[in-house]
């Protein structure tokens, strides 16, 4: 999701040191478990295209997954933030990387990690002890879905070329949905399915903690069971089973099912993969990953398991659901993912970052970083004059800066000069202010010459950045970092 582009308005692929080697850094803080993984990358020039990439990619060092630190107390959990910054301290120490050497990076706050009250919190925590080169990310279940199909099955994926991949990551709280073909992904969905919204003494199933969606099954299947009490046999197949038929109607595209109140509760972002699989033609692999899909590979593999509740939480007893179920489990044997319990995190570290063109438009490099600067429109260049007006009118009511992405691939010189004309126009009409920020984000390899045709070479002094060769998403919001040895983290979040 980040791109890392060229910062400064002169600054061209010369200025970037050629095989030098970065540090990228992905922190995973989820339901269950919490991980660190440190890689290296080396700044290369494609030989085919002859833009800038991340190549050579090694992995420095991969935490032990530990549990994600909690305080509970009234059955409502938050984030022990001082055992995060200890696990944070701990693993850069170990991984022998010094936070000022970070070049890029990511932490995801998921699942019902994401719901407590103090997830915020965090993420300023995490940026003051790792710095503004990672993003911490809370809460944004399409983004998850998309790293985890990254992390897991991205090889797995380019190998079965044109066959569908279903990913389905299931952690403690909630499951991410990913369809992708040759690597790219096509459509993401969430539900509030997982392992950890019982959470048991271990070794038994006495109730020590219950989520609110758990709360909320218990009640529709008239099971009247509170903390400190067990739950028996009888009733915790009647929960597991209501998992696996939600699970089973996500893979055949029956939406019907959640229709009923409890369906829908457990519903964050719905995906509904039946007319995809039937435009493709093709039946899908399905793959997991997730603390449930690391689980349900190693009783495929016919490892010995953990004794009963071993995690404190459904996880065991999910994933040897899972494996009997047969619209589940049927490619669990012949397309084993990459990674699966730490699919996120690999995601963050390994699939976040790319370099941009060779060129941007940056005058004000002192305005960065710009955080969650809302993209307010996506238009084309024969988008109509009435878009364009209403676009740049809707993001000069944004004192605190906006984005507009500008899509399409090739431009010749008269092209990227009407461009300017069109783009100097709107943001006069609109009476933009000099001292709001405007990013505009194009795909081409145009973002010096644009952004010096909109500001008549720095003539008119609006506080404009033109980042090129951005391979666009479809998202909400986007981060813009400091600069950093010459380049500038861009990131999408919010994605749809």
């Amino acid at each position: 999701m980040n791109r890392l582009v060229d910062g400064a308005t002169s600054m061209t692929a010369a200025n970037i040191k050629l095989n030098e080697r970065v540090i990228l850094l992905g922190l995973d803080f989820g339901s269950t478990t919490s991980s660190a993984l440190v890689a290296s990358a080396k700044i290369a020039s494609s030989a085919t295209s002859g833009r800038m990439q991340l190549d050579d990619v090694s992995l420095i060092y991969k935490s032990e997954p530990v549990f994600t630190p909690f305080n509970i107390q009234n059955n409502k959990q938050s984030i022990d933030t001082a055992k995060v910054s200890a696990l944070i301290s701990t693993w850069l120490k170990q991984s022998g990387v010094e936070a000022s050497r970070i070049f890029s990076g990511g932490s995801m706050i998921t699942g019902l990690a994401a719901q407590s009250d103090n997830a915020a919190a965090l993420s300023m925590l995490i940026t003051n002890i790792v710095g503004e080169s990672v993003i911490a990310t809370a809460g944004d279940p399409c983004l998850e879905s998309w790293l985890a199909f990254m992390g897991s099955c991205f090889g797995l994926s380019h190998f079965h070329t044109n066959i569908p991949i279903v990913n389905v990551d299931i952690g403690g709280g909630t499951t991410n949905i990913a369809l992708g073909i040759n690597g790219d992904v096509q459509a993401t969905g969430c539900y509030f399915i997982g392992a950890r919204h019982f959470q048991f003494v271990p070794g038994s199933y006495q109730l020590i903690a219950v989520s609110s969606y758990g709360a909320a099954l218990l009640e529709s299947l008239n099971i009247g069971k509170q903390v400190g009490e067990t739950l028996n046999a009888d009733e915790c197949e009647k929960i597991i089973a209501f998992y696996i038929k939600a699970l089973e109607a996500i893979i055949a595209g029956d939406i019907t099912f959640f229709n009923s109140v409890i369906a829908k509760k457990h519903t964050q972002v719905v995906i509904n993969l039946k007319p995809l699989i039937v435009d493709l033609a093709t039946k899908p692999i399905i793959t997991f990953s997730g603390g449930v899909g690391e689980l349900l590979y190693k009783i495929s593999a016919g490892e010995t398991q953990p004794s009963t509740t071993f995690y404190g939480d459904f996880g065991i007893d999910l994933a040897l659901a899972i494996s009997k179920s047969t619209i589940l489990s049927a490619n669990l044997k012949s397309c084993i993912p990459d990674n699966k319990g730490r699919a996120t995190v690999v995601g963050l570290t390994l699939h976040s970052t790319e370099i941009s063109g060779n060129t941007v438009y940056m005058p004000k490099l002192d305005c960065l970083p710009q955080r969650d600067v809302p993209i307010i429109a996506k238009l084309r260049t024969d988008s109509p004059i009435e878009q364009w007006a209403s676009a740049f009118t809707l993001a000069a009511k944004r004192q605190n800066g906006a984005c507009i992405q500008v899509l399409a691939a090739n431009y010749c010189l008269e092209q990227v000069r009407t461009l300017a004309s069109q783009i100097k126009h709107a943001l006069q009409c609109s009476q933009y202010s000099p001292s709001q920020p405007l990013i505009i984000l194009v795909e081409a390899n145009i973002g010096k010459a644009l952004g010096n045709y909109i500001s008549d070479w720095g003539q008119l002094d609006y506080n404009l950045m033109v980042i090129d060769e951005v391979a666009l998403r479809d998202a909400h919001f986007v981060y813009i970092g400091r600069a950093h040895q010459g380049m500038i983290p861009v990131s999408f979040y919010g994605l749809n």
